[in-house]
């Protein structure tokens, strides 16, 4: 997969250089690419922000900037025939970012993420883009950041780690919380006790059936507690609701 970044501040993904994603990138199976977007400024100064229309307060990113940089990574003379690289740009604004969208990113051979700063880039870098790419504007929670590359750095380690040989056990990322649209239930490791408190004895018994069904029943009481809107689209049998009403989870009518 190639992986570029764009942004005004590069130092600031440097962090994708190391643990899993560096792995990744030394294996060749990420290729990653971080631009600094005053590269394609026009003034002494390298400025990428200029006033708002309308009035108001901040400032917004130029489109002249923004335009040439996305022109130089992706010619609008680009064989059309190829699959269009996707354009993601993180933004309070956007729609939620999923576990899902991770999976669909990471079978894409080509990802542009544009951070934003201030008050967000030129809302016509984005229309005109969408010409040659496909775009998607999302969000990583329901707050605001100084800019988009803390979103970067979350969605391309929840992209990343999905690829293929980047994992070293590949169920790893199969049972992750939101895998099955459920979260994960808790995990313990040695030793057997700690400061008075025990494993639970069915992670000791061998049983692999009662271990799995432990591991389920755990996962749907902390969805209950944390998470419930999440058990409305969840795929629910007989045994799973008979868990639910245990935690006083009102069954489904429909």
């Amino acid at each position: 997969m190639r992986l570029d970044v764009v942004t005004a501040f590069p130092d600031y993904l440097s962090p994708l250089r190391l643990a899993l994603p560096g792995r990744a990138i030394d294996r060749g199976i990420l290729d990653l690419r971080v631009h600094d977007l005053r590269d394609w400024a026009h003034d002494v100064h390298r400025s990428v922000d200029d006033t708002p229309f309308g009035g108001g307060p901040g400032m917004v990113m130029r489109p002249t900037v923004w335009g040439d940089a996305l022109d130089e990574l992706v010619p609008p003379s680009a064989d059309s025939a190829a699959e269009r690289p996707l354009l993601i740009v993180p933004t309070p604004a956007g729609r939620p970012f999923t576990q899902a969208d991770a999976h669909r990113y990471a079978t894409r051979d080509h990802l542009l993420f544009a951070c934003g700063r201030y008050e967000g880039i030129d809302q016509r870098v984005i229309d005109e883009a969408s010409t040659r790419m496909d775009v998607e504007e999302v969000s990583i929670g329901d707050y605001v950041l100084i800019g988009g590359e803390v979103a970067v750095l979350v969605m391309a380690e929840a992209v990343v780690r999905l690829l293929p040989g980047v994992l070293g056990n590949q169920r790893s990322h199969e049972e992750d919380s939101f895998s099955d649209g459920l979260l994960e239930g808790p995990s313990y490791t040695r030793p057997e006790v700690w400061r008075d408190r025990p494993v639970p004895a069915v992670l000791k018994s061998g049983d692999h059936a009662r271990i799995a069904r432990w591991r389920r029943e755990e996962s749907l009481r902390r969805t209950a507690q944390r998470r419930p809107e999440l058990l409305d689209g969840a795929d629910l049998g007989p045994a799973d609701l008979e868990t639910l009403r245990s935690v006083g989870w009102p069954e489904r009518t429909d």
